[in-house]
């Protein structure tokens, strides 16, 4: 991946990479200039691999499309993409679904929807966000024109959050 000039996607789902092997491809990541999608669903990444590859993030100029679906990733690791997010100019997917993410992950997320002009896609479904987090994500929206496709299902989220998000979202285009 280092001196990859031509592999514009990488699927290494199921793999079982754990740790080592996301700080590994982040490490590739910060001199890969060709890669755009990079899927790492059910690998075992925890924090520390994510903070890694959110570290890689921050300075990529190419990546538009990353994928973490069902690692172990908690709050750690979300608020390392968040502050990623705050940096990165083009990735526009973000797939942080069936993890471990709580309140402070989601709240850092919100953070970072506030001053992101890119992303597009967020899916912080099935995670531990609760209402609080909720709140503070439909509070981010107020400001953020740009997000289209949100997904919070399996957050165990009372009536009164879905209707804040809801009422957050009902003047967007494409939403």
């Amino acid at each position: 991946l280092k001196v990859n000039r031509v592999l514009n996607t990488l699927e290494l789902g199921w793999n079982a990479i754990g740790d080592e092997g996301a700080i590994a491809i982040a490490d590739a990541l910060k001199f890969n200039g060709a890669l755009t999608r990079l899927v790492l669903d059910w690998n075992q990444i925890a924090d520390q691999g994510t903070i890694a590859l959110a570290d890689a993030l921050y300075g990529n100029g190419v990546l538009k499309k990353l994928f973490l679906h069902g690692n172990t990733i908690k709050d750690e690791g979300a608020i390392a993409f968040a502050t990623a997010l705050m940096g990165n100019k083009v990735l526009n997917t973000l797939y942080l679904n069936d993890n471990n993410i709580g309140t402070a992950g989601a709240k850092a997320n919100a953070k970072a929807l506030k001053g992101n002009g890119v992303l597009s896609a967020l899916d912080l479904g099935e995670n531990k966000i609760k209402d609080e987090g909720a709140i503070a994500i439909a509070n981010a929206l107020k400001g953020n024109q740009v997000l289209q496709h949100l997904w919070l299902n399996g957050n165990g989220l009372a009536n009164y959050s879905k209707q804040l998000l809801s009422d957050a979202s009902k003047d967007r285009a494409n939403f």
